[in-house]
């Protein structure tokens, strides 16, 4: 059985990575409204692996006996000026969902919860991806400029992304 305060940290973090979800599919919208399908789809992988995300704590949250309490999701932005600022953006949400990991990963410790530390081992490998993932991509962008080629070249690139659930076990 889970504690009750660990079960409102767990519901609360499944409200943040369905309202990235939520974000990065706002992101794609306005990717796809730009006719950069390419980004449009590493956004819509991005939004898959957030909902993938979410569903794991869910389901590991009935598991423990826990009630899963779903909480209302913020409407995310939905206008950008630039592909740059989408991902400065991204990082800096990453960045948020990191400390909200590192934080839950501190309470499991502090409510002696060695399951769910354990459990939030996996997120916290999954961030480090997630933060290096957008860097690069910024770094491109950075380079980039408004070298229109460029842009067109990377918007290829990202077209090729795929939605693999990952194994979590």
């Amino acid at each position: 059985m889970i504690s009750a305060v660990m079960e409102d940290a767990l519901n609360k973090q499944i409200n943040e990575e369905l309202f990235s979800a939520y974000l990065y599919l706002s992101m794609s919208a306005y990717f796809e409204r730009k006719g950069l399908k390419g980004f449009a789809n590493w956004m819509n992988v991005q939004y898959q692996e957030e909902t993938f995300h979410a569903m794991k704590m869910y389901n590991y949250l009935l598991g423990r006996g826990g009630k899963v309490k779903l909480l209302a999701i913020k409407e995310p932005k939905n206008e950008w000026n630039s592909p740059l600022e989408v991902f400065k953006e991204t990082l800096e949400h990453e960045k948020h969902i990191t400390k909200c990991i590192n934080d839950l990963v501190d309470l499991a410790e502090k409510e002696h919860d060695r399951a769910t530390f354990n459990f939030l081992q996996w997120y916290i490998d999954e961030q480090v991806e997630e933060e290096a993932n957008d860097e690069e991509i910024i770094a491109k962008l950075e380079l980039i400029k408004d070298n229109p080629n460029a842009l067109f070249m990377l918007d290829r690139e990202l077209a090729a992304r795929t939605f693999q659930p990952p194994a979590t076990e």
